[in-house]
């Protein structure tokens, strides 16, 4: 299984944004979405700002594939779902350090249990 670069995670680290486009039914993306995207480890997590019932993350995980740009990196990947309860409070923490000057009213939802249930690892294909 592929890899980020420590280039790619610190650049996409420090990136406010990453636009996110799942692989549709006829194998083409679809218009991106911007999100936000952490770190933790070695590894890239989003979240659905409205959990599981979110279009594009519905589409992320109807067919597991997509492309993301962020920080200068264009790169396919596949999307695997997270259910740990400690990797989530991980991912909770980096939410909430690296986006806390927007304040509680954007990063709760983000770190509230709708959010955590729609959590995705993006992996470099």
């Amino acid at each position: 299984m592929a890899s980020w670069t420590k280039d790619e995670l610190n650049k996409i680290e420090h990136a406010d944004e990453l636009r996110i486009s799942p692989l549709g039914n006829d194998n083409t993306t679809g218009d991106p979405t911007t999100i936000w995207v952490v770190r933790e480890g070695d590894d890239l997590h989003v979240r659905a700002y409205r959990g599981r019932g979110g279009a594009w993350y519905r589409a992320a995980t109807a067919r597991h594939s997509g492309h993301i740009s962020s920080g200068g990196v264009d790169k396919d990947v596949m999307f695997v779902e997270e259910d740990s309860p400690a990797l989530n409070d991980r991912i909770d923490a980096a939410y909430r350090t690296k986006y806390a000057r927007f304040g509680p009213s954007y990063v709760d939802p983000m770190v509230a249990d709708g959010a955590r249930a729609a959590t995705l690892k993006l992996v470099p294909r």
